[in-house]
């Protein structure tokens, strides 16, 4: 993804916002099953949860992601 999902001075893009809720709404998913269900490509939606994993926004536990305290303060 080219634009990024966090910017430099730590504002989301849409595109982040669209997954961080999604991962509010399902808990725990795999990357795979985010492709599905926002008809990304994988490698784009792989990119996007690593930037928000090491944004802090995420969490990765084994094969899925969740939202993390700091993700969930920034849907709301």
């Amino acid at each position: 993804m080219s634009a990024g999902c966090v910017s430099p001075d730590g504002k989301l893009s849409e595109r982040a916002i669209e997954l961080l809720k999604l991962l509010d709404e399902k808990g725990k998913i795999s990357a795979s099953e985010v492709a599905g269900l926002t008809k990304r490509p994988l490698f784009q939606v792989r990119s996007s949860l690593r930037e928000l994993t090491e944004a802090g926004f995420i969490a990765c536990e084994g094969e899925e992601y969740r939202l993390t305290e700091k993700g969930r303060s920034a849907l709301y």
